[in-house]
């Protein structure tokens, strides 16, 4: 099948979500938030996304795949069989172009379905995985940031795609005197360094965010002795919540003490004008533009001195670098480029299946069995 056949029209995309949370999800939940936002803004480009989540999910195209709502904390068994329930589903419908996966759990499933296939890959290296990946070649695997592809050469990435948000969710704020940080509360995101900077700068910082279970220890241990006057944490934040936090905040603190895959917060705070101060590590010399942006530091002592800074750096030069960069209408057509790439590589490499056009809505296949 030609390009331009592909071309023509639009694109039926099945996309596989988790079903650690509904999509989007109500609070935590970076994975699903941006496939709802994948697929709202590829319905307003013309395609037309299905989205197998939970049943409490709400996205564009939601449709249930096995649970009603998210299982928590994440279950791997739970999402091999969530995987499992979707792919039948996709197999019974009556066209899909390319499914779009999230998951290691629901790779096995393109040796059932023979569909042309892209998978993101939202994590950090894993080694217990890399063989995992590797066995799926004809998949179009793709990263989040040059990051994370970079450390893990074994994966066969096809593009890098970052991360975007719908922009107008996310107005202008003025500031404010404290700091803040946001997510996970876990050794890796370091907290803890957080507060020692606001502490050093005698700035106040609020908190927002929760340790997961396996990161319980970590928080009695550095996160709740450093808790006082200064130091204040109100949980786990909505997206309301979230955007009010971040628009009165002098600066976010994102003190990465891993190889951070992509950090949808850092975008979320450029986007309301308020920078990132960042360990420049991970995605987060890719995301910031060092003195617009935010700041890139390498020690605590610098990271300190940089929260002040911050409140120099012009709020909407930031909000307007960050609209640029991180838009959904962005990654959305990003993601049709892969999509049509994909297609075209399944179309040459699968000439024992039939292909066809569907008239003025765009590519199909028809689907031969094995």
């Amino acid at each position: 099948m030609a390009r331009g056949d592909i071309e023509a029209g639009s694109l039926r995309i099945a996309i596989v979500s988790t079903c650690a949370l509904a999509t989007p999800p109500k609070a935590y939940g970076g994975t699903e938030l941006v496939i709802a936002e994948l697929a709202r803004e590829l319905r307003e480009l013309g395609h037309h996304p299905v989205v197998f989540a939970t049943g409490d999910s709400t996205c564009t195209g939601a449709r249930r795949a096995l649970f009603d709502r998210g299982v928590w904390p994440p279950n791997p068994w739970a999402e091999l069989r969530h995987a499992c329930a979707a792919w039948s589903r996709i197999a019974t419908l009556e066209d899909v172009d390319v499914v779009h996966v999230s998951s290691a759990s629901a790779l096995p499933f393109t040796n059932l379905f023979p569909v042309p296939t892209v998978a993101t890959i939202h994590h950090d290296r894993d080694e217990s995985l890399l063989a995992h990946y590797a066995a799926y070649p004809g998949v179009d695997f793709v990263a989040i940031s040059r990051r994370q592809a970079e450390l893990s050469p074994e994966v066969p990435f096809r593009a890098i795609v970052h991360h975007g948000l719908d922009v107008e969710r996310y107005p202008l704020g003025s500031g404010g005197d404290r700091c803040a940080f946001l997510g996970r509360f876990a050794v890796q995101k370091a907290p803890h360094l957080a507060i020692d900077a606001a502490n050093r700068t005698g700035l106040p910082i609020v908190l927002a965010g929760e340790a997961h279970p396996a990161d319980q220890g970590y928080f009695d241990r550095e996160v709740a002795p450093r808790l006082g006057a200064n130091v204040r944490w109100i949980g786990e934040a909505n997206h309301e919540t979230k955007v009010e936090l971040l628009q009165s905040s002098r600066c976010l603190v994102f003190p990465i003490q891993w190889e951070e895959p992509f950090g949808l917060v850092m975008i979320e705070a450029m986007l309301v004008g308020t920078p990132v101060v960042a360990f420049a590590r991970g995605s987060a010399p890719e995301v910031v533009d060092d003195g617009v942006t935010g700041f890139l530091v390498h020690s605590l002592d610098e990271l300190a001195r940089r929260l002040h800074d911050a409140a120099s750096l012009d709020r909407r030069a930031c909000r307007d670098r960050a609209r640029a960069r991180w838009s959904a209408t962005r990654m959305s057509q990003a993601y049709v480029a892969v999509y049509r790439d994909a297609i075209d590589r399944w179309s040459d490499a699968c000439p024992g299946h039939t292909l066809h056009t569907r008239g003025d809505n765009g590519a199909a296949f028809t689907r031969l069995r094995r």
